[in-house]
């Protein structure tokens, strides 16, 4: 049975183009030291084989912290208790409705670091390739994913102000 409350689908984004998440979505910047945690999706995934943060489609009962930690979890196996929130910033959107496609679509980013201060262990799932603790000065070298790419230096900046 369908589950009403899932974010599963797509929803308006930019110029009315597809975006994933009925209800938004929302991703993790999980830093340990000088390193975040990066993402190489699928082939099969929305922007796949690009890199980015773990994330995806927010259900209608989630907040956006909610929801990367959710997705943190199933994509990288990293338990939230592990993880210590620090800010969360809408990154993109809202866009309005197009067509048959919801609007007021976000994609909030959520800045977090371990608490232990070191990159934990992870076990990609079947959305990923691979994932990597990549160190800040080497993320914009490899592909991003479009939106990522834009958003990144803000979040590098807003993440090493959170860390003074």
């Amino acid at each position: 049975m369908h589950n009403p409350h899932s974010g599963d689908g797509w929803a308006a984004g930019p110029g009315g183009i597809r975006v994933w998440g009925k209800f938004g979505a929302a991703g993790l910047f999980l830093v340990a030291g000088r390193k975040v945690l990066l993402q190489h999706r699928a082939a099969w995934t929305n922007h796949g084989d690009t890199w980015g943060i773990p994330g995806g489609a927010r259900d209608f009962t989630e907040s956006p912290t909610q929801a990367a930690l959710r997705e943190t979890e199933e994509e990288c196996a990293i338990a939230p208790h592990d993880v210590e929130v620090l800010d969360a910033q809408v990154t993109a959107g809202p866009y309005p409705a197009a067509g048959d496609l919801p609007g007021e679509w976000t994609y909030t980013t959520v800045l977090a670091r371990t608490r232990t201060g070191a990159p934990l262990p992870t076990t990609a799932n079947e959305e990923s390739y691979e994932l990597r603790w990549v160190p800040f000065d080497e993320v914009e070298g490899l592909p991003l994913l479009a939106a990522f790419r834009r958003s990144f230096p803000t979040l590098r900046e807003r993440m090493e102000a959170l860390n003074r």
